[in-house]
């Protein structure tokens, strides 16, 4: 069956329909990692967008439940110049095209993959429709849509989950966090607890914490400016380590600002320039902002690694207190593990 990938300035690419057969709006966006689609869709810092994957195919080794960064994707649709409906991995336990209509996602195959990458690269991320019919009224929908905070809960875990540990408790304020990031900690022997990342001071102080660790998420960093005197205050008491939203929220804590990128950071590829070190790693990345290196000049902040491609600030220390803050995912499940060292920095803050 055909299927339409409408954007918001009228122009349109056709392809042929799987997943979910449900039509949908969001903001496109493209990841360049050649494998980890899986990964990727459970990703809740895709929430509400949907994903173009570069790779030409996706879909060869299947889906298998424990490889989830999340337990339910909230991403809008999923486009690929191909899939596969064979698998040859002992671990699957079905198809991209089952996932996605197990978790009502649309999608749409044999598109252009290409062209709207290219597309979005000049133009900058846009939002556009998955239709099945080409309907005049359509583009005045995709222009008004927006992704509001009710969606954004969607990736937040609305109570407290704990996971026992033989070595310190980390609480960590989730955002829309990944399963990969808990495993590092789990790896360590953490204790680990996850509250909403608007959870009181108090509340996090009676949690009797050894190092606060803030999470991935999808969106606008700026819509949580109501947690920022948190961070100021828990700084000052705990080790703190944030990545990528968690980045964000560190910086705009100590005074420094944001902005939304052209096309955003995503993929498995971005090579990191540590500053200290001269070392050069590649990294795995999913945002749509970044910090503004100019800001950080007038805090108690100092850029600890640039991103050599557009040379936008990729990790950040605090000069006065135990924290520091990556743009990019160490934990990179699938992805270069370069930079994973930077969970041990986070033990050794926290076992002082």
């Amino acid at each position: 069956m055909k299927r339409y990938l409408v954007f918001e300035d009228g122009t349109y690419f056709e392809g042929t329909a799987f997943g979910s057969d449900i039509e949908t709006i969001g903001e496109l966006v493209f990841t360049t990692g050649m494998s980890g689609y899986q990964e990727a869709i459970t990703d809740q810092s895709y929430n509400g967008q949907i994903i173009n994957f570069c790779a030409p195919m996706i879909g060869n080794y299947g889906v298998a439940k424990k490889f989830n960064e999340s337990k339910k994707p909230t991403i809008k649709g999923v486009l690929a110049r191909e899939i596969t409906d064979v698998t040859g991995n002992y671990q699957s336990e079905m198809t991209i095209d089952e996932f996605l209509k197990q978790e009502n996602v649309p999608g749409i195959r044999r598109i252009d993959t290409r062209a709207i990458t290219l597309k979005i690269r000049k133009a900058g991320s846009l939002k556009a429709a998955i239709v099945d019919d080409l309907d005049s009224g359509l583009i005045d929908q995709i222009s008004t849509w927006k992704l509001d905070d009710s969606q954004l809960q969607k990736s937040i875990t609305p109570t407290p989950a704990e996971f026992a540990g033989s070595g310190k408790h980390v609480v960590v304020l989730d955002f829309g966090y990944k399963e990969s990031i808990i495993s590092e900690l789990k790896k360590r022997c953490l204790k680990v607890t996850i509250v909403p990342g608007n959870t009181s001071l108090e509340a996090i102080k009676n949690l009797k914490p050894d190092g606060i660790l803030l999470s991935n998420g999808p969106g606008d960093p700026t819509r949580h400016t109501d947690v920022l005197p948190t961070i100021v205050e828990l700084e000052k008491l705990y080790p703190v380590f944030g990545i990528c939203m968690g980045h964000q929220l560190l910086c705009l804590a100590n005074g420094a600002k944001t902005f939304k990128m052209k096309f955003g950071h995503r993929g498995f590829n971005h090579p990191v320039k540590d500053l200290e070190t001269g070392r050069i790693y590649f990294t795995s990345q999913n945002h749509g902002y970044a910090v503004d290196a100019e800001s950080v000049e007038d805090t108690d902040l100092k850029v600890t690694q640039v991103e050599l491609n557009d040379q936008t600030v990729e990790g950040v220390e605090h000069t006065k207190y135990e924290a520091f803050s990556v743009q990019f995912h160490p934990d990179a499940k699938p992805g270069p593990h370069d930079a994973d060292f930077l969970f041990n920095k986070f033990w050794n803050a926290i076992n002082k």
